[in-house]
């Protein structure tokens, strides 16, 4: 691989992850991104045909610099901590900081980590509200599967202290026992250091830091916790981010994200007000990802109440940390809708939420919105079919449940 006679690098560029800078001839850093491998990446900007935008970007380069890294884990991190710093004009044009992803570090008693939109961190937060703050991430997937990767070495989790019964990452090994107790919160901080450490670049830090705990422990005889530090050292130093490859992308820059890639669509299932439950159906790319969808017990009401029952479901789907949808669909009129609306509300989480009326029979469909800009009216509107389909998926998946329980309980 060649690069124009023009453009100048400081030193040849490795078949390695990192981030590279793109500068103009003012020797101003124009572009920032990151790479898998750092030599076939940059190469391909000047050996293939791009969009106007891309092109004007390859026309102002002057010179590449870039700084390796062990992993795209790391050059994911970086690179958001580079345009936040920098405020690259091309990253800038690429996608407005409103749509930005961000991680957030709240401070709670159990710190936790939330996703959070570039305009939702602007108009409803201050920044004293959390910890730290890191960000922006151009992908919203890329962030989530990184902390899904991070979460193998370092247990987190959003759920609540005490909780009646351990959650499902508990029971993998994912979850360190907020929810059953088994943690304090001055230990569950620790964690949440190490994780800030990682997303502030600072692996090499993180790593003297945990090998000087490990020893430390293995002098006072406490094999078992030092071993468990030394696994965690060998997984940080060779971190498996396979999933992270499948993600990255060279049309990152060019390519319109879909607007609406996941979806979750609610539904409540009863015969008067007994053995009620709910369903969470997911569709990601206006497909069904089975794999995601959940099913709730109502705990609250044992009564005809599909608003109150709505207002519970979705209480306790916020409270998991699961990947948040670009769109909530309600298996109902105005009164679902604003029960759903009130829900986020509470927990300052801006998501649109759509409804479905029925008439006197199932094809009388009508869209209720739960809010009013005209762009996003005509973009929901437009998938109104996907959307009968995605409210059809969780009635079904709400009915079978529901009759497995009712026989199960007349056994």
């Amino acid at each position: 691989m060649f690069f124009p006679e023009n453009i100048k690098l400081k030193k040849p560029l490795p078949d390695s992850p990192g981030v590279y800078l793109m500068k103009n001839k003012n020797g101003e850093i124009i572009y920032v991104g990151k790479a898998t491998s750092l030599k076939k990446r940059v190469s391909s900007y000047f050996h293939k045909t791009h969009n106007s935008r891309l092109e004007k970007l390859v026309s102002e380069i002057f010179s590449i610099d870039f700084e390796s890294v062990d992993s795209i884990l790391e050059a994911t991190i970086l690179e958001a901590g580079l345009i936040k710093k920098i405020q690259p004009k091309f990253n800038i044009k690429e996608k407005s900081d409103k749509s930005w992803t961000y991680l957030a570090i709240s401070k709670n008693k159990f710190p936790k980590l939330l996703l959070i939109r570039g305009l939702e961190l602007k108009t409803e937060y201050q920044s004293s509200d959390f910890l730290e703050v890191f960000g922006p991430f151009t992908s919203k997937k890329n962030l989530e599967t990184i902390l899904n990767i991070i979460r193998k070495i370092f247990p987190w989790s959003n759920c609540e202290p005490n909780a009646k019964k351990p959650c499902f990452y508990f029971q993998i090994g994912r979850c360190p026992g907020i929810c059953a107790g088994k943690i304090s919160s001055s230990e569950y901080k620790k964690t949440i250091n190490n994780i800030r450490l990682l997303f502030r670049g600072q692996k090499p830090a993180l790593l003297k830091k945990l090998k000087k705990e490990m020893n430390f422990l293995s002098h006072r005889e406490k094999f078992e916790e030092a071993a468990s530090l030394r696994n965690k050292i060998k997984k940080l130093e060779h971190i498996e981010d396979v999933a992270l490859l499948e993600n990255e992308d060279f049309s990152d820059f060019s390519k319109k994200e879909n607007k609406f890639f996941r979806l979750e669509g609610y539904d409540i299932s009863n015969i008067s007000g007994t053995s009620a439950v709910g369903s969470m159906v997911v569709f990601e790319d206006l497909k069904p990802a089975k794999k995601e969808y959940r099913k709730f017990k109502i705990r609250s009401l044992n009564q005809i109440n599909d608003v109150g029952m709505i207002s519970e479901v979705l209480s306790r789907r916020f409270n998991n940390p699961w990947p948040y949808p670009e769109l909530i669909l309600i298996d109902g009129g105005l009164g679902q809708v604003n029960a759903a609306k009130k829900v986020l509300n509470g927990l300052k989480i801006n998501i649109p939420i759509v409804g479905i009326a029925k008439g006197k029979n199932r094809k009388n469909n009508r869209l209720v919105f739960g809010f009013s800009e005209k762009k996003l009216i005509s973009e929901v509107s437009a998938i109104k079919k996907n959307l009968i389909f995605l409210r059809d998926e969780a009635h079904r998946f709400a009915i079978s449940y529901h009759r497995r329980l009712r026989g199960w309980l007349n056994k």
